[in-house]
């Protein structure tokens, strides 16, 4: 048990079999949970959205106190604070509340970059709580925003994509400020991340920052143009 909890290995292997199986296994799974709520009551529907979400950052809440109790516990690394951590802790504001603003700054950021944790994992550990971890949350996040989308009828407009922007200065900022306090490198503002992810097209510090800054928006209107698309045919 201490094994399953504690333990760290390097079995992952990124684009593998391993990984096919995994993304398939996250896709079925999400598309029949979607596919299942619409067909439930509005009730029905918002209980299913709380329960995922709050079970998104409730592990995320675990997996942090578990961190603390580890020998190699580092504050500069292991809290909560990374993009795709810090938004699971936030996620469950949105389906309780299903206030749309909330909905806009989220919608681009987990799907631009969440959605490219699962394409590119950062944490290669394999069927192990931070395995566990890993794909419940990335995957959730993503699956929960189509679920909004989907089930709680939420559409993006082309204001969202800004507002998801600023949204994301704010958070880099905190960042900026967190990792000047503390030495650490909370979304990667410092240094890449040891792992191969889009990041190393980009060049090297700082220059990958003002490349991500300029790609960000184009990136949130290509994931924006079929809403447009849609909103156009109506």
């Amino acid at each position: 048990m201490n094994d399953f909890f504690f333990g760290e290995n390097a079995d992952f292997i990124p684009f593998s079999r391993q990984h096919i199986i995994i993304s398939a296994i996250v896709i079925t799974l999400g598309t029949i949970l979607i596919y299942w709520a619409k067909k439930q009551s509005k009730k029905i529907q918002f209980l299913t959205g709380n329960i995922l979400t709050s079970s998104i950052s409730l592990t995320v809440i675990f997996g942090s106190i578990l961190n603390i109790y580890k020998p190699d516990f580092n504050y500069q690394e292991d809290l909560p604070l990374h993009l795709c951590s810090f938004l699971a802790l936030i996620i469950p504001v949105l389906s309780f509340t299903r206030k749309y603003i909330y909905y806009e700054i989220l919608f681009f950021l987990i799907l631009a970059g969440t959605l490219q944790s699962l394409i590119t994992p950062s944490d290669y550990n394999f069927l192990n709580f931070t395995f566990f971890r890993y794909w419940f949350v990335h995957s959730g996040l993503v699956i929960f925003m189509l679920y909004a989308t989907f089930v709680y009828k939420m559409k993006p407009t082309l204001k969202s994509v800004f507002k998801s922007f600023i949204g994301m200065q704010v958070y880099m900022v905190l960042m900026f400020l967190i990792n000047y306090l503390l030495g650490s490198n909370y979304f990667y503002t410092n240094r890449k991340p040891d792992a191969t992810t889009l990041l190393d097209v980009f060049g090297e510090w700082p220059q990958y920052i003002f490349v991500v800054e300029i790609i960000v928006i184009p990136f949130f209107l290509l994931i924006y143009f079929p809403f447009y698309l849609t909103r156009k045919k109506k």
